[in-house]
């Protein structure tokens, strides 16, 4: 069975961090090849659970604002999924309504990590919202899902183990991380190592560098949908790739 991913996806300038890039590819490499990907990102917040376009004429949505013109020039244009987007109403139960956005298709928590790992954008992929920020209910949306991993989808889950974006002192890629996102990284660190799932549900209160690490916290709640897409959310996951970049935690994982 094709795993579940959380990883850390990053700003779009991200895509010139050698280091990431390499990490990322390196990933990918060994993944199995995936029929579809299913994509949750941070940047989308919708209820109820809106499932994406899925027609390649759609434009990405470029939701950021203040960079360089060229990040508004990348171009994504992986084949459509409309198969997994009935696949996933389906999965849905009567009590989890679900609407479709044909106007929106893949913003850059999908797009900026997936032009890394597929950059020949052969592969369908679909995005789909967070219906809510509620770890118990991600974790039921990802435990849904699960079926899709026995075809080959791979599910990722795309946010940033640490985003305090505005407690940032110094936000050059090669920044000094400040403590409190050393200090929240190391504790996911040991949370995942020991298959923690409880304490890793009430992160807000039990996790140090907290409300700093993550003064919103989108950019940790895909976690739990990946999480819940596992076979076994208490399991140890594989962690891939650590590290820090504009002082932020890069750190990501792979469950089976």
């Amino acid at each position: 069975m094709i795993p579940a991913l959380y990883l850390s996806h990053g700003a779009p300038p991200l895509v010139d961090d050698a280091l990431w890039v390499s990490q990322l590819g390196a990933w990918a490499e060994v993944l199995p090849t995936p029929s579809a990907i299913l994509v949750v990102s941070a940047h989308w917040e919708a209820a109820p659970l809106t499932i994406g376009s899925t027609a390649t004429e759609t434009p990405l949505t470029y939701d950021f604002w203040g960079f360089p013109q060229h990040y508004y020039e990348v171009t994504y244009n992986s084949p459509g999924a409309p198969d997994l987007a009935a696949r996933v109403a389906t999965l849905m139960p009567d009590s989890e309504p679900v609407a479709h956005d044909p106007d929106r298709r893949l913003d850059h928590g999908a797009y900026v990590p997936l032009t890394v790992m597929y950059p020949d954008a052969t592969i369908p992929v679909l995005q789909i919202s967070m219906p809510t920020l509620d770890p118990q209910r991600l974790l039921h949306l990802g435990e849904r899902l699960r079926p899709l991993r026995d075809d080959g989808v791979l599910i990722i889950g795309s946010g940033f183990t640490t985003h305090g974006l505005p407690f940032l002192d110094d936000p050059s890629p090669g920044a000094v991380p400040p403590n409190w996102s050393t200090e929240f990284d190391a504790w996911a660190n040991e949370r995942f190592a020991a298959g923690d799932l409880d304490s890793l549900i009430d992160f807000r209160a039990k996790a140090p560098g907290m409300p700093y690490a993550h003064p919103t916290i989108e950019h940790f709640s895909p976690l739990f949908v990946a999480l819940g897409a596992s076979s076994d959310p208490q399991q140890s996951p594989q962690q891939v790739i650590d590290g820090y970049w504009m002082g932020l935690a890069k750190r990501s994982i792979e469950l089976t």
